[in-house]
């Protein structure tokens, strides 16, 4: 599969990861102490200090490194489509620690909310969270996680490179990896394209509108629309002062804005949520869509033999064919640096055993999620078209670390005012002021 071949490449470099082990043992401290000098309070330290699990020394995390006999009060956050998977493998958490009692209890907060949640209230956010790894500087930032020390090595050596690298801030770990497809990709149906139909955008509009179908794609969500820009060459990062930097209000952007507008203004092009492209699908009306692989096995019951899956397509930008790019990301689990002492330890272990490759492999089976576990990777479980152009994707891809949280709402305004089809204003304009907003200091 080119998935695993893909992943093979990566694990070439896994001693490189090495670097990061840092002090490996020591105590840990709340997000953002390495950087402040700032150990953090005595008893942030002894909770940490007790609190990183390093059962399993190949990733399995069946054991739990808290003493028995004791009673943990734990509140965990999950997305809504991932309550039943999540439930599950607490009970398994439980089961495999029986000496110990465990409360714990599971609330609903998906990824993309979790750290504007968390920041509300820390203190009565959840001890054990997801959340993609664009929003590790936030947490970082505000002091918001657990480090991740003890069992540092073991959470290096079992997972992706890429994904450390993703977990990773100022040398030191403050999370788990637990997936490595936090990407998107094309999905379509096989009976109205063949694999070299879905090679540009435009082929694909000419042939699903001569079949009175759509192509879906969400423009006005910032994650998605970044593909035509990173696509023409343009760039989002952080300056010397860690602000966000943006140009797609340059020429290469203008182009690419108008390739936006063409886009949308297309008869057959179509967008909204995820419902829209499944009832699409289901319906008849959708021949092909841009998504991840959390609606993998949701696409494979629609279309069935007329399943598949590929890269982007390319676009015409300034009159030549450009490969579609996207933003890549990893999703992890983060412990709450305001958890209590007491409570510390099994957070770590739970936490521990949620990203191991046994609950990977699950979460896969059940959701479709790409493992970064690389044991689990290697299970012939986990076997899906999805992973393949995931892998193919990825090679134009870009990594949302430098992505900040001002750059999401003006990016989203951009796209809705290109799926209303408002062209009040002139295209340089409206980038003009979205980028505007998006390296504003904060």
């Amino acid at each position: 599969m080119k998935y695993k071949r893909f992943i093979a490449i990566l694990t070439a470099i896994l001693l490189m990861c090495a670097l990061l082990a840092g002090c490996g043992d020591s105590a840990p401290s709340s997000s953002g102490s390495s950087s402040s000098g700032s150990s953090g309070s005595s008893s942030s330290e002894s909770s940490g200090n007790t609190g990183g699990s390093s059962a399993g020394s190949s990733g399995s995390g069946a054991g739990s490194s808290s003493s028995g006999g004791k009673t943990y009060t734990l509140k965990v956050w999950a997305s809504q489509d991932d309550q039943e998977i999540t439930q599950k493998l607490i009970d398994d958490f439980k089961a495999a620690n029986p000496d110990n009692t465990y409360n714990i209890t599971l609330g609903v907060v998906g990824e993309p909310d979790t750290y504007k949640t968390y920041s509300e209230d820390p203190a009565s956010a959840a001890d054990v969270f997801y959340f993609p790894n664009d929003q590790l500087r936030d947490f970082h930032r505000t002091g918001g996680l657990y480090e991740v020390t003890r069992g540092k090595d073991d959470v290096i050596s079992r997972n992706l490179p890429e994904s450390i690298h993703a977990a990773s801030m100022d040398d030191s770990l403050w999370a788990y990896p637990t997936t490595a497809d936090n990407g998107y990709f094309l999905y379509y149906d096989k009976s109205v394209f063949t694999a070299d139909d879905v090679k540009t955008l435009d082929g694909m509009l000419a042939i699903a509108g001569a079949a009175g179908k759509s192509v879906f794609m969400d423009v006005s969500n910032g994650w998605y629309i970044a593909s035509f820009f990173l696509g023409a060459g343009c760039t989002l990062g952080l300056d010397a002062s860690g602000n966000q930097t943006c140009d797609f209000n340059n020429a290469n952007g203008l182009a690419a804005a108008e390739a936006i507008k063409e886009f949308t203004a297309n008869s057959a092009f179509l967008t909204g949520d995820d419902s829209v492209f499944k009832g699409g699908l289901r319906g008849g009306t959708v021949a092909c869509g841009v998504s991840g692989t959390w609606n993998a096995s949701d696409i494979k019951e629609i279309l069935g033999d007329n399943y598949a899956a590929a890269k982007l397509p390319t676009f015409t930008c300034g009159g030549r064919q450009v490969q579609m790019s996207s933003f890549s990301g990893y999703k992890m689990i983060g412990i709450n640096s305001v958890t209590s002492p007491e409570n510390a330890p099994a957070a770590f272990d739970l936490a521990n055993f949620l990203t191991n490759a046994n609950s990977q492999v699950e979460r896969f089976v059940e959701r479709g999620y790409g493992p970064s576990n690389i044991e689990a990777i290697a299970n012939p479980a986990v076997n899906d078209e999805s992973l393949d152009a995931l892998a193919a994707q990825n090679a134009f891809a870009v990594i949302q670390n430098d992505v900040l949280g001002n750059y999401w709402v003006p990016a989203e305004a951009f796209g809705a005012a290109m799926e209303n089809k408002d062209y009040s204003r002139p295209l340089q304009d409206m980038l003009n002021d979205m980028v505007a907003q998006i390296v504003k200091p904060t």
